[in-house]
């Protein structure tokens, strides 16, 4: 059974920094394309970065140059490096997994807030 586990939220003032890491159960991420996403009540859920199983990323405009998207593979762990965060980071953020058969896996999603 595949499972995603994400962790590293919290509150944070603007301008700060925080690392989520998702670890998992049943997929190895150097061989599937693994992603964080983000939600806010009422919007849908966007997608923030991705990797690929050969290491390519990328981006959403709004995040490029303040988040990267980062795995290491002896650990089976994907993160997520956030810096300058903004009031506009705010969001549950989401784990997910794509397998080679087009499977989707979602984590249970992490809260991030950025206030002072």
């Amino acid at each position: 059974q595949v499972q995603l586990v994400e962790s590293g939220g919290g509150l944070v003032q603007p301008g700060g920094s925080l690392r989520l890491s998702c670890a998992s159960s049943g997929i190895i991420f150097s061989l599937e394309t693994t992603a964080w996403y983000r939600q806010t009540p009422g919007k849908e859920r966007e997608l923030v970065a991705a990797i690929r199983s050969g290491g390519s990323t990328n981006y959403l405009d709004s995040v490029k140059g303040r988040f990267t998207i980062s795995r290491d593979d002896a650990k089976n762990a994907v993160y997520l490096q956030m810096n300058s965060l903004k009031p506009e980071d705010t969001a549950v953020y989401y784990c997910n997994a794509i397998k080679y058969t087009g499977a989707s896996y979602w984590g249970q999603g992490t809260q991030v807030t950025v206030s002072s």
